[in-house]
């Protein structure tokens, strides 16, 4: 492969790149702007948006997938340095609602439930924490589905909490969910 094929692909990279970064920032401020608004942001023609992304609805499968693998990279950095169950959930947990501060298009358009919206990777690695809480001894509740969908109800409506309310004086968003999930599947919700 020569250079001048390199060069290409690098430049495709940054443009995709700036494309997705521009998306996020342009649809969370107007969720029905076009692609031509978005390639403006990006400094870039609509033609070269188009190149990149044959459709909206591709731009924002790749806008998902993006979510989906910082999550990842949440759940791996969560785990560095081999942390205690309920550290590893508090960790991640503070990862995802720095996403949901940062990437707040993206996480409306994996939705509220995520049910749906997680890779299998991602849904795979929520479910090993909880199975680490268990095998603790953290938790009793053994359904690794309910689990999840308990994990992501309490994290969606802590997110919703003004920052004055009453439930986040004494404690962090990440660990009013904490203690909150590990309370409700069977554990001591101790202080976070």
């Amino acid at each position: 492969m020569g250079t001048g094929t390199r060069r290409l692909r690098a430049d495709a990279e940054q443009n995709t790149a700036r494309i997705l970064e521009a998306a996020a920032k342009v649809l969370a401020a107007d969720p029905s702007a076009s692609l031509e608004r978005i390639g403006e942001a990006a400094g870039l023609t609509r033609a070269t948006v188009h190149r990149r992304f044959a459709s909206r609805q591709a731009l924002l499968e790749a806008l998902a997938a993006q979510l989906n693998q910082r999550y990842v990279d949440g759940l791996e950095r969560s785990c560095v340095d081999n942390p205690s169950p309920r550290e590893v959930l508090l960790r991640f947990t503070e990862a995802v609602f720095e996403l949901k501060t940062t990437h707040l298009f993206a996480m409306e358009l994996v939705g509220t439930d995520c049910a749906t919206g997680l890779s299998p990777e991602v849904v795979a690695g929520i479910e090993r924490i909880f199975a680490r809480l268990r095998a603790a001894g953290e938790i009793t509740e053994t359904g690794d589905r309910w689990c999840r969908r308990v994990y992501l109800a309490l994290l969606h409506e802590v997110h919703l909490l003004p920052g004055d309310a009453a439930e986040l004086r004494k404690r962090s968003r990440a660990e009013l969910v904490v203690g909150s999930v590990l309370g409700a599947l069977g554990g001591m919700p101790g202080q976070g």
